[in-house]
C-alpha cells in the first residue's frame, strides 16, 4: 500500500481550506488598535510597505493566537509600547477595506504610556492630537478613527 502522501495511494491529504472537497477563499482575520496616550493623543504608524500611508498599529492574527493577544503583540512590534486593552470596539468587514485582499479587522481601544517608536513594518510611530491627524490614512482607518472619536466624545457606537 502507498503512503498517504503518495498521489497514487487514493488517500487525500488534509486541506484545512477545503470543505466537502471544495476549496474556499476566506477573509483573513486582522486586528487594529486605537492606542490612547495620557493627554488624549492617539498613536499612528507610517507604513514601510504598500499600501503606504499612516495607519493604526495592527496586523494579521497568527494561528493559535487570540485577537486580544494579536492586538497587544502588533502594537508592541510596531510602536514599542506596552498596551493595556480596555475594550473591543467594532469589527470592520467591507471586502474593499484593504486593496490587497479581503481582510476583516477587529478594532480594540487600549492605553499606553511612553513615546512610540516605529518597528517591524512601521517606518515611524507617532502620537497625534485628534485635530492633527495626517491627511492620508491607509485602508479604512479614517473611518475607524472617526467612529472611535465619536464614541469617545458622545458614547455613541457605530451602528451596524
Amino acid at each position: 500500500m502507498g503512503d498517504s502522501h503518495d498521489p497514487g495511494s487514493g488517500c487525500a491529504e488534509f486541506d484545512p481550506g477545503a470543505v466537502d472537497g471544495a476549496r474556499y477563499r476566506n477573509p483573513t482575520p486582522t486586528v487594529d488598535t486605537i492606542i490612547l496616550l495620557p493627554g488624549g493623543e492617539v498613536v499612528l504608524v507610517k507604513r514601510k510597505e504598500a499600501p503606504y500611508g499612516w495607519a493604526l498599529p495592527g496586523g494579521y492574527v497568527e494561528e493559535g493566537e487570540s485577537l486580544e493577544a494579536a492586538a497587544v503583540r502588533e502594537s508592541r512590534e510596531e510602536t514599542g509600547l506596552h498596551v493595556t486593552l480596555e475594550e473591543q470596539f467594532h469589527t470592520y468587514s467591507d471586502p474593499r477595506r484593504d486593496p490587497r485582499r479581503h481582510n476583516i479587522t477587529t478594532v480594540f481601544i487600549g492605553r499606553a504610556r511612553g513615546a512610540p517608536v516605529g518597528g517591524d513594518d512601521a517606518e515611524l510611530a507617532r502620537a497625534f492630537g485628534w485635530n492633527e491627524l495626517p491627511g492620508h490614512l491607509a485602508f479604512d482607518h479614517a473611518e475607524i478613527l472617526a467612529d472611535v472619536r465619536r464614541y469617545l466624545t458622545t458614547g455613541a457606537r457605530r451602528k451596524i
